[in-house]
């Protein structure tokens, strides 16, 4: 008997070439519960909104779906698996009957008893022994059960497919497993442990379904994922089989629709899409190019779809036209009652029928065409009767929409009261209309799909899919511009955005009006949101954000939000990958709202910027609350705020916790040494966080000493930014001692902190030792002659820095002298900037001898020194011979005509120049002559800029004749040289001739 059972459950099985055992379906998620998305909202309203992303859960094979997690853990007695319609949950089930059959999987059951919730709805009451025995047919003494025992599983596959709900508050207690019951009460019995103990239980569901269940009865909680963009292009490429082309083409068009796109990660979709765009493909080549628009909405490819069904088998006859015209006739009466019993068992729930519904909803199953049979409405043989199904949910919303929209063209009631009595509904846009609001009073949006579909049939592509047949040819033009009205009227109302709303704008998709979405999409790209945000538009703002991949990538809502709004917005935003919120004076309060969207376990946001709002130390408390959970923010950005101490020492004791954030901005939020060392508290455990900028905070020495401290333990910073502060020789030399020890840090910048040469020295003795630190900031501090031979030092010795940034010291001639000579010997340094340094002529010849040998320097700025013409020349020199300098600064260095004119010979020989700025100069004419001749010849020169360098019309015309040939440049600065508005335009076509992309500004 148990041979029998055995092969009973192979034959149950069936030879379903779905069952390969793929990695998507062998490997399940484990899930800490549902979301109310998942748990209120139509399945492709889920994955939409979720942009079809894959959840990041920890995976559980199917092997060790009933075994204990750990050794102190108990294994799962009632184990549920959650997935949307036709993500293939009863394939996996008999994926695992299969293998246990085969004895390959879960050995440690003795009997595996698979059920499904549409045989059961064949049954009124039936006891447990009586349903073990359904499940085991051969079985004909159940004492071979060992039922008292832990070795029987028994599987329940489709809840959402049962007819009755499970009530579990009123279900009456049964312990007699002989006694006859309602099959829900059984069943809630079951599950409770009332009845068949022992037998461990598992339940396959949509997750619309899974709050029948208290959760505190299911042990163990997972969802079956979809497919990833590698099992798309697989599952394409086994539908095309040989086809690879038609296979690419098909998957490139769905790959530039991301709302399609999204949605095949669900498998039967992906068949329905896959069909629909292949068989478009095919068949473009016969129909004219004004009319081979591919097709972007469901509307069109279910269209296609039904087409398909009603047609022969394309894929074998791709170069031949598809007749259908003798089905039309046919066709029509037959769809007219699919269509019927689609639409009335659609606003019931209803999705298992019986013959008995067939026939009273004028459904001919004799006549029902073989194609139509067995892809659309599906047949199943339980012991009483058989059930039938459509093939998908939404292939069943789809026939409801086509029922609807050919019946209320004439209808005089509302189509919704199956017995005909209401108040009169005249007009078929007054029908639409009264769909539309019965979709919105729906909370879980199960009518969402049918407006959607009832809507597209109003499209213009879709007419020409289906005129002369279920449509009249053009007809839908008289309707558009209405049922347009009717949704914008119900977006103008809705004050709160929702599920509900966004469909409406994915209504008007259907129908091929962008228009709304599109000025959005274009407002939130140019930073111009600004007072548009009405409740039409922030409906249309969150589609945008579910449907374009740049606005998911980079949400700018910056300078137009109100607390409402984002409110409002709230759970749109959960699955954008960046949110820019600056400058839109969010408060504490807002910070409240924020807090709870980051605590979702479903937020997917990676970054997220509130710079220049009004966050006091509330605000950042409530941020800090949610930073103890979240596990995807990646960077946070609070500058310019008013955090305070406090706030800092919140969001410090936060990331004790998370080890996740990476960066971290607190500029400009009065901080201070308390707020410093909250933050150095945490930096000497969190070796997670990679980026720390509090410039502009009051720092002080105290608080540079507790970093300095941090730093010796920290071993993950890499950028440490304390500009704007008050950190003093005193914090500079605690910073040194820290560098001494640490050396993973890479940047420190310590711009305009009052370090005079003492400071310097310290850090420049820590550079000797240290070998990590690539970029030092000490711009805008007090460093003199004393300091800069500190430096010469350190760089004679130190082979790791690279950028070093000395702009708006008081280095004059003699502490550049010094660093000269030591860059003769240092090979690492690549950045140096000398800005307003009070350098002359004398400091640019040792420049000059130091290029000559220098091999690692690519930038040097020396903007606003007055080195002269005699300082540049002796830079010329250096260019003609250095190798490695690509980028040169004299903006305001008192050059005049000798000097362009010999950087002008030099950019003759040398072949690594690529920006040479002059900005602010007085080489005229005749240097514009140099340059213009420089220009024919050098080929790596890609930015100049010449402004306010008194070139006057003649000089600019000699440099644009230069560039009339062929030239590498991409960018030319002429402005402020007296040209004239009329000769700069003639200037600046007669550069851009040759080479379009390069930008003028003159």
């Amino acid at each position: 008997m148990v041979q029998k059972h055995t092969e009973g459950l192979q034959t149950w099985c069936g030879t379903n070439p779905e069952l390969i055992p793929l990695e998507r379906v062998t490997d399940l998620l484990l899930v800490e519960g549902l979301s109310d998305l998942q748990q209120k909202q139509h399945d492709f309203i889920q994955i939409e909104t979720t942009n079809g992303l894959r959840n990041i859960s920890k995976k559980i094979s199917l092997e060790k779906l009933f075994l204990p997690l750990s050794k102190l853990s108990r294994p799962p007695r009632v184990s549920m698996t959650i997935g949307v319609a036709g993500i293939g949950k009863s394939t996996l089930v008999k994926l695992f009957v299969h293998a246990w059959a085969k004895r390959e999987i879960s050995k440690k059951f003795t009997f595996v008893l698979p059920l499904t919730f549409r045989e059961l709805n064949a049954y009124e009451k039936l006891s447990a022994e009586k349903l073990v025995r359904l499940a085991a047919p051969h079985l004909m003494d159940l004492s071979l059960l060992p039922v008292s025992s832990a070795r029987v599983l028994l599987i329940l596959d489709g809840l959402d497919e049962f007819k009755t709900l499970l009530d579990f508050s009123n279900a009456a207690v049964c312990t007699d497993p002989q006694k006859e019951i309602q099959v829900d009460n059984l069943l809630t019995n079951i599950i409770r442990g009332h009845l068949l103990q022992k037998m461990s239980i598992w339940i396959t569901s949509r997750p619309t379904a899974t709050s029948q269940i208290p959760g505190g009865l299911v042990d163990r909680l997972t969802e079956m994922q979809g497919f990833g963009e590698t099992e798309i292009k697989n599952y394409l490429g086994h539908m095309f089989g040989e086809n690879q082309s038609l296979a690419d083409g098909v998957m490139q068009h769905l790959k530039s629709n991301k709302s399609l796109y999204a949605l095949c990660t669900v498998p039967a979709f992906c068949c329905i899409c896959g069909s629909s765009m292949g068989y478009f493909l095919t068949s473009a080549a016969d129909r004219p190019p004004e009319t081979s628009a591919i097709p972007k909405t469901l509307s069109e490819i279910y269209s296609y779809y039904l087409k398909i069904l009603l047609c022969t088998d394309w894929q074998g006859k791709q170069k031949e036209v598809l007749r259908i015209e003798p089905m039309v006739n046919n066709g029509k009466k037959m769809m007219n009652g699919l269509g019927r019993l689609a639409f009335y068992s659609l606003i019931k729930r209803k999705y298992m029928f019986v013959e008995q519904d067939m026939k009273a909803y004028g459904v001919d199953l004799s006549s029902l065409h073989f194609s139509l049979s067995s892809r659309v409405l599906l047949k199943e043989e339980t012991p009483f009767s058989s059930i039938y199904y459509f093939s998908h949910l939404t292939f069943q919303e789809y026939l409801a929409a086509t029922y609807y929209y050919s019946v209320a063209k004439r209808a005089l009631f509302d189509l919704f009261v199956e017995s005909g009595m209401s108040w009169p509904k005249l007009g078929f846009v007054n029908h639409v209309k009264n769909a539309i609001q019965r979709s919105l009073q729906s909370e879980d949006g199960h009518l969402d799909i049918f407006i959607r579909f009832l809507v597209g049939l109003l499209s213009s592509p879709v007419n020409k899919v289906l005129s002369d047949w279920f449509l009249v040819r053009d007809e839908h033009h008289s309707y558009q511009s209405h049922v347009v009205g009717l949704f914008q009227n119900f977006l103008a109302v809705d004050q709160v955005v929702s599920c509900r709303t966004v469909n409406l704008v994915r209504c008007l998709h259907e129908l091929q009006y962008t228009e709304i979405a599109a000025n959005i999409e274009e407002a939130m790209k140019t930073e111009n949101l600004a007072g548009m945000l009405t409740p039409m538009n922030c409906s249309a703002l969150a589609y945008v954000l579910q449907t374009s991949e740049a606005c998911v990538e980079e949400a700018n809502l910056s300078n137009c939000l109100t607390y409402h709004i984002l409110q409002s917005l709230l759970s749109q935003l959960l699955y954008c990958r960046s949110l820019r919120l600056d400058c839109n004076q969010l408060k504490d309060r807002d910070m409240d709202l924020l807090s709870s969207m980051l605590s979702v376990k479903d937020c997917q946001i990676q970054r997220i910027s509130l710079a220049e709002n009004q966050i006091g130390t509330k605000g950042a408390k409530a941020l800090a609350k949610s930073l103890k959970v979240n596990r995807s923010l990646l960077a946070l950005d609070l500058r310019s705020n008013a955090i305070g101490p406090n706030g800092a020492k919140a969001l410090a004791d936060a990331l004790k916790n998370n080890q996740h954030l990476l960066s971290l901005n607190l500029q400009s939020n009065m901080i201070k040494d308390k707020g410093a060392a909250g933050l150095a508290e945490v930096l000497a455990s969190n070796q997670t966080l990679t980026t720390l900028h509090i410039q502009k905070n009051e720092v002080g020495p105290q608080g540079s000493k507790q970093l300095a401290e941090a730093l010796k333990r920290n071993w993950g910073l890499k950028d440490l930014n304390l500009s704007g502060n008050c950190v003093g020789d005193l914090g500079a030399a605690a910073l040194a001692e820290g560098l001494r020890l640490n050396h993973t840090l890479l940047t420190l910048d310590l711009q305009s902190n009052s370090v005079s040469d003492t400071g310097v020295t310290a850090l420049t003795r820590a550079l000797c030792c240290n070998q990590g630190l690539t970029s030092l900031n000490l711009r805008e501090n007090s460093i003199s002659q004393e300091g800069a031979q500190a430096i010469a030092h350190a760089l004679r010795t130190n082979c790791t820095l690279k950028n070093l940034d000395l702009a708006a010291n008081l280095l004059h001639d003699e502490g550049i002298h010094a660093i000269a000579q030591a860059l003769k010997e240092n090979q690492a340094l690549t950045s140096l900037h000398l800005q307003w340094n009070f350098i002359q002529a004398k400091a640019a010849k040792a420049l000059n001898l130091a290029l000559q040998c220098n091999r690692s320097l690519t930038i040097l700025d020396l903007q606003e020194n007055a080195i002269g013409d005699e300082g540049t020349v002796a830079l010329a020199s250096a260019l003609r011979v250095n190798s490695t300098l690509e980028a040169l600064y004299l903006q305001v260095a008192a050059i005049g005509v000798s000097g362009a004119t010999a950087l002008a010979e030099a950019l003759v020989v040398n072949k690594n120049l690529a920006i040479l700025d002059l900005r602010g100069n007085s080489i005229g004419l005749m240097g514009a002559k140099a340059m213009a001749h420089s220009l024919k010849v050098n080929s790596t020169l890609r930015r100049l800029n010449l402004q306010e360098n008194s070139l006057g019309m003649d000089g600019a015309i000699c440099i644009a004749t230069a560039l009339t040939g062929r030239h590498n440049l991409t960018y030319i600065n002429l402005l402020g040289n007296k040209i004239g508005e009329s000769g700069a335009k003639v200037i600046s076509e007669a550069i851009r001739a040759k080479t379009p992309s390069c930008v003028v500004e003159i």
